[in-house]
């Protein structure tokens, strides 16, 4: 019994996990420091935190891929952890503004579509029917975090990179296209599994 115990505990705290448990540290760093928009400074400290924190997005399946530490809690807390990071940025960006106007709307596609598909994943889960991430989803995934990254820059990334916000807005757009066309594939399989089932 300890020796399974102690089995568990080292997989819950492998280094694929490790960086996972990163990520969702960051994502109430990234947000505290947003709560000030306008000094510069904490812009920068909000970017390098997420910054940090979508590298490790990458990092953290390639490591649990490359040294066979997978595991069911780093398959739970992965995509746990990035909703939480997008989300959050996204409701602090529409919060000062450097999300505004029409461009709430890509941020509400974003939202909803990953609401949409946590309940199909959840749906689909029962049925032992597994959704494989498409190539697709991981540009859309790209789009996403590069996005936030400008925007989160924002103002303070206007002195470095003039034009900078606008950067963000266009690949946000894109992030939002790819995320309905995404969307879309993840809804027909669910209606596809819906239909059988009945």
């Amino acid at each position: 019994m300890s020796t399974a115990r102690s089995m568990r505990r080292s997989k819950a705290f492998n280094l694929a996990n490790l960086l996972t448990y990163g990520r969702l540290a960051a994502v109430p760093a990234v947000v505290g420091l947003l709560f000030w928009p306008e000094d510069h400074w904490s812009r920068w400290f909000a970017l390098a935190i997420f910054a940090v924190a979508a590298i490790t997005d990458y990092l953290d399946g390639y490591v649990a891929r490359t040294y066979a530490q997978g595991s069911a809690l780093g398959r739970m807390l992965d995509p746990i952890a990035d909703k939480l990071l997008v989300a959050a940025c996204l409701l602090m960006l529409v919060a000062d503004k450097t999300i505004q106007s029409w461009d709430i709307w890509a941020a509400i596609v974003i939202l909803c579509r990953e609401i949409l598909v946590s309940g199909l994943r959840e749906f689909l889960a029962e049925l032992k029917v597994g959704v494989p991430v498409s190539r697709v989803a991981k540009w859309k995934t790209t789009f996403q975090l590069l996005s936030l990254g400008f925007l989160i820059a924002g103002p303070a990334g206007e002195t470095v990179l003039p034009g900078n916000v606008m950067i963000g807005r266009i690949l946000l757009w894109g992030s939002a296209l790819l995320t309905l066309y995404t969307g879309w594939d993840y809804l027909k399989t669910g209606l596809k599994h819906l239909v059988d089932e009945e």
